[in-house]
């Protein structure tokens, strides 16, 4: 697919996202943010067993980082925690179809480094190099 179908998607999640919002009593709940370009996101989980049974988002941001932050929640629900643990940047690639480069790719992985550090946090465990690198 052409790169502007991707750059569409991404577009069309900023401009009407999925999941934007709070759960009410979330199992977790964090907090995030990129200082460099003022992304910022906040990721409720609502976690049943080992599996993400709903997960919705807050923030103000680019359209890469809210965009990304639609289009990851959609993917995820569902998933088994151990999944989304091995998430890492390849994921978010694949996700949304493009590579977002060095000046953006801390942008496109903001809600996933979020997301990732919400499950840490919810299972007592520190994060892992992978997330840590994010």
């Amino acid at each position: 697919m052409p790169l502007d179908i991707y750059a569409e998607e991404i577009i069309s999640n900023y401009e009407h996202p999925h999941n934007k919002g709070k759960i009410d009593s979330p199992s977790v709940k964090l907090h995030e943010n990129n200082p460099v370009c003022g992304d910022d996101i906040t990721i409720y989980c609502a976690i049943k067993g080992d599996r993400l049974e709903d997960v919705k988002f807050e923030g103000d941001g680019c359209a890469i980082s809210m965009g990304t932050a639609s289009m990851l929640t959609d993917f995820v629900k569902g998933k088994s925690l151990s999944e989304i643990e091995r998430m890492d940047l390849n994921t978010i690639k694949e996700l949304i179809g493009m590579d977002p480069g060095p000046a953006r790719v801390k942008c496109a992985t903001l809600a996933l480094k979020t997301l990732k550090g919400s499950l840490f946090l919810y299972q007592h465990k520190e994060p892992d190099a992978s997330t840590k690198e994010l």
